[in-house]
């Protein structure tokens, strides 16, 4: 068939047949020198397609991937919590010597000036309170209930700097929340709260020295310990205790 014979239909597809067996052609070749050529023509190159292919698809979308650190929190506050209570946590001795036999465990109050323990018959009324970092200081039995026991210091006594805990009353205390407190040993343990009926709070806590104290994650005092099983008397006997008058006594 004579070329000149064909119609613009039977034209157009011949243009469209040579094009993409010359496009084939041309591809196979490409490929062929490309192996042949050096590692950084080939390089070039592939620069080259990627520019051109950003370059004819500007529209599209990048997808970027953010990595996010997750910092846990709740462990820094437990071990806030520790280190305020080590600070916090006095022992009680005869007054003038430190190196007596412990007569109980108290808690310090640095607002209040004062030594919160648990009751205890054999509290002297004068005594010596030391604490962690091995100072002591003469403190004497101000308040006295059924629930706590609280010691005071004399007014110019230089005693140590220490972050007050917030006093935590019963009907504010979670069921199931997180506590801490400080073994005989002075092991750090945590449980958690499971139950609390009047001014008596249970713990999971178990190991905790009579008179020692029970905070939460965030170093407010929970209650005193009754007993190593984990009973506690909540922190709002010792604010009732500390508006008593400083010589009432009550049993």
């Amino acid at each position: 068939m004579n070329i000149e014979e064909l119609n613009k239909a039977q034209l157009l597809l011949l243009t469209i047949l040579v094009n993409f067996i010359i496009s084939i052609a041309a591809s196979i070749l490409t490929v062929s020198l490309l192996d042949e050529a050096p590692p950084i023509v080939t390089q070039t190159v592939n620069r080259i397609v990627e520019q051109t292919v950003q370059t004819v698809t500007p529209g599209a979308s990048s997808v970027v991937t953010k990595q996010t650190t997750v910092v846990d929190k709740q462990q820094d506050l437990v071990v806030a919590a520790i280190a305020a209570q080590v600070a916090r946590t006095v022992t009680i001795h005869t007054v003038g010597a430190t190196t007596t036999p412990v007569i109980a465990i108290g808690t310090y109050l640095p607002k209040s000036r004062a030594v919160v323990t648990a009751p205890n018959v054999l509290l002297p009324g004068q005594a010596t309170i030391a604490f962690s970092n091995g100072t002591a200081f003469d403190a004497s039995l101000a308040h006295s209930t059924n629930s706590v026991s609280i010691y005071g210091f004399a007014d110019n006594a230089k005693l140590p700097g220490i972050v007050s805990p917030a006093l935590v009353a019963a009907k504010d205390i979670a069921q199931g929340e997180t506590v801490i407190a400080l073994t005989a040993n002075g092991s750090a343990v945590t449980g958690i709260v499971s139950r609390v009926e009047g001014n008596t709070v249970h713990t999971t806590l178990s190991g905790t020295p009579i008179g020692s104290s029970a905070v939460d994650i965030d170093g407010n005092l929970i209650g005193i310990a009754v007993d190593g099983s984990g009973l506690y008397t909540s922190a709002g006997a010792i604010t009732t205790a500390l508006t008593m008058p400083a010589t009432a006594t009550s049993q």
